[in-house]
């Protein structure tokens, strides 16, 4: 059985078997800080804008849990850098990087939609390690590392045996810039909706990627994600057991923002489905800005 990429990472970065536990603690200790700050700030916003584009908002529950989770980071573990949501690039960003997403789905949070996450990844020269994703109106926090394994709160947790696309339940998710382009995942979610027992949009990146690693859902592919929605989950979903890669190739490149996230039993006939969708025509959309232009 060929070796995990999130473990190959943790050897390239040199982290030995007692910093592994200490940066997973660190890690579950900063997710579960943020899910607290979330929860103080549920129902109860005082200020929500839009960052620039449809959509994209944020909170001032955004920027109180960033703050506090990346005092928190840079308290105890300050050697390493960050990649944040909110404050963007602090340190280098060529070694050891935490990438935090204070609170992902923050338009569910802003319309009291139950749905969302704090989520905290490592990640090695831009290749995931650790993660853990605090979901605290589940009072579930999911964590794992390699040499460790993976869990929600303490209990141990795998992807799903499913093994047929017709008996499987997916999930996706549309990006931002949606509005202005063909390739905006609408026919892919039409297609495969007709392909399987169902599929969800959930709007939280982070919290799909954890109900894929327990084996709640089976298989989930999304495009337009940033680093900091992809870090954590990615190494949870494989450390459970499943198959990260991207649309087309056995390869992942959490730069290119599209991720496909299964169990192993049906990863290839998906990705067969995947590769037969064709973009909507613009004709579907009352939008003059319509690009069909690649991701």
């Amino acid at each position: 059985m060929s070796e995990l990429n999130c473990s190959v990472a943790a050897k390239k970065a040199g982290i030995s078997d007692i910093e592994m536990e200490n940066l997973i603690t660190v890690a579950k200790k900063a997710s579960n800080i943020g899910g607290t700050i979330l929860m103080e700030h549920y129902g109860s916003l005082c200020m929500v804008k839009n960052k620039g584009r449809v959509g994209d908002l944020v909170t001032n529950a955004d920027l109180t849990a960033e703050r506090k989770v990346l005092d928190y980071l840079n308290k105890l573990t300050p050697q390493i850098s960050i990649h944040a949501e909110e404050s963007g690039n602090l340190g280098p960003q060529n070694s050891l990087v935490w990438c935090v997403d204070p609170l992902d789905g923050t338009t569910n949070f802003a319309h009291g939609y139950p749905f969302f996450a704090t989520s905290i990844g490592l990640t090695w020269k831009n290749e995931p390690i650790l993660g853990a994703i605090s979901i605290p109106m589940l009072n579930e926090t999911y964590w794992g590392a390699p040499g460790i394994g993976v869990f929600c709160n303490s209990k141990k947790i795998t992807v799903s045996s499913a093994h047929r696309l017709i008996d499987s339940l997916l999930v996706t998710g549309f990006a931002y810039d949606r509005h202005n382009r063909l390739d905006n995942n609408y026919a892919e979610f039409c297609w495969l909706t007709n392909k399987t027992r169902g599929v969800r949009r959930g709007g939280a990146a982070a919290v799909d990627l954890a109900f894929i690693a327990c084996g709640r859902l089976d298989g989930y592919w999304e495009r337009g994600l940033s680093k900091w929605d992809l870090a954590a989950g990615v190494a949870l979903v494989e450390l459970a057991g499943g198959k990260i890669s991207d649309y087309k190739t056995n390869k992942f490149d959490i730069s290119t923002g599209r991720v496909l996230a299964t169990t192993p039993g049906i990863e290839s006939e998906l990705k067969a489905e995947l590769s037969k969708v064709m973009p909507l025509e613009g004709k579907y959309f009352d939008s003059p800005n319509l690009k069909n232009v690649g991701s």
